[in-house]
């Protein structure tokens, strides 16, 4: 089944844990949260045990027992374990943009790869034996040293690059809704809150990037996003705090180091956002203790 939807979106930035254009998230749980968003990394989503909504752009279908996905840069979707109820494995894998600038387009040797990150404007579904074996690939990367993981990332997109077993979500390149100029001003927006929601933030001192007064800029964000600015630094804080305890952090250290100044009011917001606390959270996904986020040197 495929149709066309309206709904509010959220931009998502990939924090730049280091300088490696590959970021895992390994098992990241988030079957709770209906979380609707596009971000500038190129995705390659696997999950396994699961039969949920494939929701990408402007494509709404059903996947069954498994899913291989590989999405574009700022192409909206849903969270692929949206509702799963079933016990489930999911690995994704992130490539910063600057990848597909600055490498593939440059060395001739990959450009089947660069080919693949041109069909992912479409958005490309995996299937057969390709998703087989690239699930496997994808399922151990976890276990792998930096060298050998960014050889092993190497290597599954170029499996991928050169696989028949697939189809497209879109017969059309996914064009994202904002015009250019409004996605750079969100962009500079996000990359600002990115660099800074540890600490206090004004509005005044957000709407300056924009060269707009503080009244203005809250009419601008709202009409742009659906959303309060006050909302959307709260939802992302949040997400940073859901990150942090996925890590192994505590409750106190998660609202600190994502710039709450009160732990009452992390928990009260926190639970507004997500409908549980932030211990029943952790206790919830956090399994065996295991490190959720894995990325190169």
């Amino acid at each position: 089944m495929h149709s066309k939807v309206k709904m509010k979106v959220q931009l998502e930035t990939i924090s730049p844990d280091s300088k490696s254009p590959f970021r895992l998230l390994h098992h990241p749980r988030l079957n709770h949260l209906f979380y609707w968003h596009f971000h500038p990394e190129y995705e390659l989503v696997f999950i396994e045990g699961a039969s949920a909504t494939r929701h990408v752009g402007d494509s709404i279908s059903n996947y069954s027992d498994s899913d291989l996905v590989f999405i574009g840069s700022n192409i909206p979707h849903l969270n692929f374990d949206y509702g799963v109820q079933t016990e489930y494995e999911k690995e994704v894998l992130h490539i910063k943009p600057g990848f597909k600038e600055s490498v593939l387009a440059n060395i001739p040797e990959l450009g089947s790869i660069n080919a693949l990150f041109e069909k992912s404007r479409h958005g490309i579904v995996f299937t057969g034996e390709t998703k087989n074996k690239v699930g496997k690939r994808l399922k151990k990367l976890h276990a792998l040293a930096p060298f050998e993981f960014f050889m092993e990332s190497i290597g599954i997109l170029r499996e991928l690059a050169h696989s028949q077993d697939f189809f497209l979500l879109h017969e059309q390149p996914y064009i994202n809704k904002f015009r250019k100029k409004e996605q750079d001003r969100l962009r500079g927006i996000y990359a600002f809150v990115d660099k800074h929601y540890q600490q206090k933030i004004g509005i005044v001192d957000v709407a300056e990037q924009c060269n707009l007064g503080k009244e203005a800029f809250c009419r601008y964000f709202k009409k742009a996003t659906g959303n309060t600015f006050i909302n959307f630094l709260n939802q992302y804080r949040i997400s940073q705090a859901k990150r942090l305890l996925l890590m192994g952090k505590n409750v106190s250290e998660a609202c600190y180091e994502c710039g709450f100044e009160s732990l009452s009011y992390f928990n009260r917001t926190f639970k507004r956002i997500s409908g549980e606390n932030p211990s029943d959270f952790k206790k919830q996904y956090l399994v065996h203790n295991k490190k959720i986020v894995k990325v190169g040197d």
